[in-house]
């Protein structure tokens, strides 16, 4: 399996940006979850979002809920992270990662174990 990443860059404080993790190749059971991290400099990576694909069954971190939106397009077999109002504290390289998760589990059980990664991609936001 393998997730490419797209989206990112630099914006300005209060804009927004979007965020696809695509998924390709054999996904097994087809029961996933894709979370978003995201790490700056310094920090320890932090989980911020989940789905899973089976049921759409989301978490956002409260730091960034009311802000941030994850959703997927299961026909495209991509997910999103829409950020809106975005912030310096935001700025950080995102990545999105796999987990094998059982039908109908939260998503968050994906915290456990992931089984691919993204690439990456930098998110800048200038104040």
């Amino acid at each position: 399996v393998e997730l490419v990443q797209s989206g990112g860059g630099l914006v300005q404080a209060g804009e927004s940006l979007r965020l696809s993790c695509a998924v390709s190749g054999n996904t097994f059971s087809g029961y996933y979850a894709i979370l978003w991290f995201r790490q700056s400099p310094g920090k320890e990576r932090e989980a911020i979002a989940c789905i899973s694909v089976t049921d759409d069954n989301t978490h956002v971190i409260n730091s960034v809920k009311g802000r941030f939106t994850i959703s997927s397009d299961r026909a495209e077999h991509t997910v999103y992270l829409q950020m809106n109002s975005l912030n310096a504290e935001d700025t950080a390289v995102y990545y999105c990662a796999l987990s094998y998760i059982t039908p109908r589990a939260p998503c968050v059980n994906g915290l456990t174990l992931q089984n691919a990664w993204g690439q990456g991609t930098q998110v800048t936001v200038s104040s």
